[in-house]
């Protein structure tokens, strides 16, 4: 069995591209992974994503979002133009979940457009003042 499941934020802005036989969507990204009981330690790993889900990334995520990632890990091998094999280990992405949202237009800080909590409010929808007499 191959699978893996992720929680890191974005290290860049997404890459599409398109496949040209098929003009299949492809975007490209890498996640920084924090690492458990370490401090200021983290995994980068490349993450790859196909169809209208790369399309979203590409389209909805920036670098610093925190992103939940489903798939599964591959490894590939290849001779450099000097002669020398180079390998390489990808995240195949079966599924890619948005943590964070926000306007990709503002770039100015991941938080900055986040109201107290951490979670951006939808409109139409109000923040709860914390109250100890919820009953559950």
């Amino acid at each position: 069995m191959n699978s893996v499941v992720l929680i890191g934020r974005l290290t860049k802005d997404p890459e599409l591209r398109y496949i040209s036989e098929s003009q299949k969507a492809v975007a490209s990204f890498s996640i920084a992974v924090d690492r458990p009981f370490t401090k200021d330690k983290a995994d980068f790993l490349n993450i790859v994503v196909f169809g209208k889900p790369a399309e979203n990334c590409a389209n909805y995520l920036t670098k610093g979002r925190l992103v939940g990632v489903q798939g599964r890990i591959q490894t590939d091998s290849y001779t450099a133009q000097n002669g020398e094999k180079k390998y390489k280990t990808e995240i195949i992405a079966d599924r890619v979940e948005f943590l964070e949202w926000g306007d990709k237009q503002q770039r100015s800080g991941v938080n900055a457009e986040l109201p107290k909590g951490g979670a951006q409010i939808p409109e139409g929808f109000q923040t709860l003042d914390d109250d100890d007499e919820i009953p559950f």
